[in-house]
Parts: C-alpha cells; structure tokens; sequence
C-alpha cells in the first residue's frame, strides 16, 4: 500500500507539468493547492470514521486496514495543522514589517 503525502503529490505534479516554476505559465493557484489538500485530509478522516464505525459494529474484521486508516488521517491532519501554522507564521511576519 502507497501512501500519498502532500509533498509527494507536489513532486509528482511538478515531474507532471502540472505546477511549475515558470510564474508565466498557468497552474494550480496555492489557494487551489491548499483546498485540495484539505479535502483530501478531511475524505481521509470520514474514511477513518467510517471504517472505526464499521469495526465496533462487527461489519469488518480487519483491524490493520482500521489502524492504518486512522494513522493516515491522523498524518494528515498533522501535517495539514504545520502548514497552517506555517503560513500564519509567515503571514504575521509580513504583517510586522514596516512599510
């Protein structure tokens, strides 16, 4: 099983030509990027849910494929709260500088 992080995605888009380095070519805006990020972190954790629903319930016995889907919603998030961090710390930096 291959888990997809969002630096990964980024690394796949950028060999993809998808996003590039060029500001004069069109691609996928931050915002765009940020957004799609955050739906995939919240389709993962519903997935999680679904899955820890079905466990207690006794649909499924598998508690790996459990396990593993609440781990990878649980890198998700964490790893989506950093970036969110990142860039408020960024964003009051910029606020801070004199004009």
């Amino acid at each position: 099983m291959k888990i997809n992080l969002p630096v990964q995605t980024i690394q796949n888009n950028i060999q993809k030509g998808i996003v590039t380095n060029d500001s004069n070519t069109k691609g996928a805006s931050f915002g765009e990027f940020l957004n799609s990020a955050i739906q995939q972190a919240s389709g993962l954790q519903k997935e999680s849910e679904k899955l820890n629903e079905a466990l207690a319930m006794g649909l499924t016995d598998n508690i790996h494929q459990v396990a593993i889907a609440s781990e990878k919603a649980n890198l998700a998030l964490q790893y989506t709260m950093q970036v969110r961090n990142k860039v408020l710390d960024a964003y009051q930096e910029i606020m801070r500088m004199p004009i």
